[in-house]
């Protein structure tokens, strides 16, 4: 397999990046460039499939408007050896190492992560995440790794990562998603996230990344669902946020209860907007 971590990820400063990790505002969390070898991140971001193809779940209501995979065998090769990489055990004492959380486990199955593609208009409203696995009730998330691939990706399109402060009242750092730019940062009931502001890239352009989230076994706290918040600037727009965040906390423990996947419910909806389209020829 082609070497994915680069040089540069060997000789980072571990015990320095730890303690600016801890002290980060408004939560814990680094954004490190070039951890990953420039040809595989070459080959990634050319063998990123376009939503068109099979494996894709569309996410697409009030709260976000994106696309996510999480079938690895599905994937192409460069993209399957990149999130392998992240799942390896050097990777993860790294994580271990810079956020001060041991026992780290990788999730193969990619609950909610994988590839995340979102197209113009895309967005993904600010909020905390789930906290417990949905498949295995005692893992607990703890850490986020987001990665981005996107080629060439100029400011004025957006889609910058946005890190808000737990009382909702401002943006503390917005966080541009350039290639081989990983955000790190541990999950909790404040860490507060997303990119609201819908992308205006061009139509042959899209927000790209892999999302890999690490958990911690033995937990016996209740799960708590992804939570939506409105930010000051939604106006009369927070009262769709919360609505529809309440529909989705539903979802979630339906969810949880039947085993349904976002993959199943996706093909329901898209035959239901298909049904909806033929109706009004």
């Amino acid at each position: 397999m082609v070497e994915v971590l680069s040089d540069s990820f060997a000789a980072l400063p571990v015990a320095e990046l730890a303690a600016q990790y801890a002290a980060a505002a408004p939560f814990p969390h680094a954004v490190l460039d070039g951890v990953i070898d420039d040809s595989a991140l070459r080959a990634a971001i050319a063998a990123f499939p376009e939503v068109d193809g099979p494996g894709w779940t569309h996410y697409l209501h009030v709260n976000e408007r994106k696309h996510g995979a999480t079938h690895l065998e599905d994937w192409p090769k460069p993209l399957r050896d990149l999130a392998t990489a992240l799942m390896s055990q050097e990777f993860i004492r790294f994580l271990e190492d810079l956020s001060g959380i041991d026992g780290l486990l990788a999730d193969p199955s990619l609950d909610g992560g994988g590839l995340h593609r979102s197209e113009p208009g895309g967005f993904l409203n600010i909020h905390t995440d789930y906290t417990k696995h949905h498949t295995h009730p005692d893992w607990k998330r703890r850490v986020n790794v987001l990665l981005y691939l996107n080629d060439d990706w100029r400011e004025e399109w957006g889609g910058h990562l946005e890190l808000w402060t737990p009382d909702m009242t401002r943006c503390v750092e917005r966080v541009q998603p350039r290639a081989n730019r990983m955000v790190i940062f541990s999950t909790s009931d404040t860490s507060y996230h997303g990119h609201p502001v819908p992308l205006t890239c061009p139509p042959d352009q899209a927000r790209k990344s892999l999302a890999l989230y690490y958990f911690t076994a033995g937990s016996d706290e209740p799960a708590r669902t992804t939570h939506y918040r409105a930010r000051p600037e939604d106006g009369a727009r927070r009262v769709l946020i919360y609505v529809d965040g309440k529909v989705l906390r539903l979802y979630d423990m339906i969810k949880r209860r039947t085993g349904v996947s976002d993959a199943t419910v996706s093909r329901w909806l898209a035959r239901l907007q298909r049904l909806r389209t033929r109706g009004t020829r």
